[in-house]
């Protein structure tokens, strides 16, 4: 076999070995950026669905807070007056939550020690779960959209190698169209050296087979 058969014969498996391995990376690659962009729309919904869920116990939790400076006032009022019996009728109406805050303000002996602290709702004792779960959902609905923005620049550097390895396609395809051995070899090495380099860094990338 002459030397220039033999060139041809070698360009032309390693093209046919570039344009198979080329095909099955842009498969793969149109697979994980399709994927990924499925998380990010997930990602996104979880985002929406918590942060919706926190809007409502946020609500919640400012209900009740109104709820507790109502009958708080109405039971200051007769705590002041030294009814007993009144503040009594509006200390069992207290919601669970808030009467430690309140045993512990009274405790501070507030009609005669100027320091005690202005109202139960400034001690470490008033707490509101509702609050407290607004905020959980308030997080996660953060952690769900920073998630969904990594989701979108996963199926971005996907689809760019979708168009890398496209582009090695075509180097390898013309590849074989050119009828001088010169140029034939600078096509495929330009082709291949693309795919290696593309193939590199999609390796670096997560991945997921999940269906």
């Amino acid at each position: 076999m002459a030397e220039s058969d033999r060139s041809a014969h070698w360009a032309d498996v390693l093209a046919t070995v570039l344009l198979s391995l080329a095909a099955v990376a842009t498969a793969w690659a149109t697979y994980q950026g399709a994927h990924w962009r499925s998380e990010q729309g997930l990602s996104g919904n979880r985002s929406t669905v918590a942060r919706v869920q926190a809007n409502r116990a946020s609500g919640v939790a400012n209900r009740q807070i109104q709820i507790d400076a109502l009958t708080f006032t109405h039971w200051v009022d007769a705590y002041t007056r030294g009814d007993a019996r009144l503040a009594a009728f509006y200390y069992r109406r207290f919601r669970p939550e808030f009467r430690p805050a309140v045993r512990a303000w009274a405790a501070t002996k507030p009609l005669t020690n100027r320091k005690a602290p202005l109202t139960p709702f400034s001690m470490p004792q008033y707490r509101s779960a509702e609050t407290a779960k607004a905020d959980a959902l308030e997080a996660k609905g953060g952690v769900e959209s920073l998630r969904a923005q990594a989701d979108v620049a996963r199926a971005d550097r996907y689809t760019l190698c979708v168009v890398l390895f496209a582009t090695a396609l075509f180097f390898a395809g013309i590849s074989t169209r050119l009828r001088t051995t010169g140029s034939r070899t600078t096509v495929l090495a330009m082709g291949w050296l693309l795919f290696v380099v593309a193939l590199g860094w999609m390796l670096t990338f997560p991945t997921s087979l999940s269906l």
